[in-house]
């Protein structure tokens, strides 16, 4: 039974997997065709980004069970974090590609530090403390880079507070060779757009990767009993705290590489980008696609972004229609009848992750 059972997990993955491929593989070959417009084509980058953002969130909210209302703000510090390092290093990694890929290490490593920041002393504590947390880090981190100015010449980086609103970029005192990347409250302009719809992909599996193996080892079975009865797992020598930061840190790290990606998709990008109804929208993808339901996140964040678009024709209802297309969605996925219709197309997999 446990080998039947390992098997059926290996096999959802790799049919996820390929599932991703064979979609990435359709969209290049309609884009090379010139079948997508251009509006669709520009939203390539974004909807890759947006689908990480929701496979890492699902890994806290889903998979941990905590409530994060701020992951918007580790997506800003890995979007300006990245922007930083990519236009620091235009010189210095002339080869477009690699100087994407550290930009996105480098802004996952400081969503993962402000990931430890904010849980170290909240994951300790039990009920919504960190939805509370998470929510005003948001915040603060919004108003942080409003308040950033940033630039490099060939002595190095500049960086200022403009806490009291008297600073401007000239008090950085760059070189003529210098270059303004952050200008307060004007975020990021002039950026070198870098972003491609292949490094998206590449983000998409490596997420995959990460938080399926990671829901298949030890320390996802322990995340899981965690979420399901956390006294339980205490009482049989499972460190609650050191796995909770575990999944919440990961949640971060992907959710800033996935910013940094975003931000060099843009040549201009401000801090309001990354506000509350942002958070708000990921947490909706995730909810939407299911509560530790990696495909249905997938699937949530490429139909939720790419509505709005296909709506435009629409003007002025075609909010309206997407908030009524949200909550049919809503009604349908909560419907039992439907749900034994989806339990037929889709194979459980509950069990399978707690065995697996």
């Amino acid at each position: 039974m446990k080998k039947l059972t390992i098997k059926r997990t290996t096999r959802t993955d790799f049919i996820t997997y390929l599932g991703v491929i064979v979609a990435f593989l359709i969209m290049m070959f309609l884009r090379d065709q010139g079948v997508l417009n251009r509006s669709l084509t520009g939203q390539l980058v974004p909807i890759c980004c947006y689908i990480s953002m929701a496979i890492s969130l699902n890994l806290t909210v889903g998979i941990l069970g905590e409530l994060s209302l701020g992951h918007a703000g580790f997506m800003s510090v890995g979007a300006f974090s990245g922007i930083i390092t990519a236009m620091s290093l235009q010189s210095t990694i002339p080869y477009t590609p690699l100087r994407l890929a550290v930009a996105m290490v480098v802004g996952a490593i400081f969503a993962a530090i402000a990931g430890i920041i904010v849980g170290v002393p909240v994951l300790r504590l039990r009920g919504d403390y960190l939805a509370i947390v998470t929510l005003a880090f948001g915040e603060i981190i919004k108003d942080l880079i409003n308040c950033l100015l940033v630039g490099y010449d060939s002595n190095g980086l500049h960086m200022a507070l403009n806490l009291t609103g008297s600073k401007s970029i000239t008090d950085l005192n760059l070189q003529p060779d210098g270059i303004a990347i952050i200008k307060g409250a004007q975020g990021a302009t002039g950026t070198t757009t870098i972003a491609s719809f292949t490094a998206g992909f590449v983000l998409v599996m490596i997420t995959l990767v990460i938080v399926l193996n990671l829901v298949r080892s030890r320390t996802g079975r322990a995340v899981m009993a965690i979420r399901d009865n956390r006294i339980a797992a205490e009482s049989v020598g499972i460190n609650v705290t050191k796995y909770k930061l575990i999944a919440f840190v990961t949640s971060a790290a992907l959710a800033g590489a996935a910013g940094a990606l975003y931000g060099l998709n843009f040549s201009s990008l401000q801090a309001t980008k990354f506000n509350f109804n942002t958070s708000i929208l990921v947490l909706v993808f995730v909810v939407l696609g299911g509560l530790g339901n990696i495909w249905g996140s997938v699937i949530a964040a490429t139909v939720l972004t790419i509505l709005p678009e296909a709506l435009r024709g629409f003007d002025d209802y075609r909010m309206l229609i997407y908030a009524i297309v949200l909550i049919l969605v809503m009604l349908a996925t909560n419907n039992s009848q439907a749900k034994a219709l989806l339990g037929r197309i889709i194979p459980k997999r509950k069990g399978a992750e707690t065995n697996g």
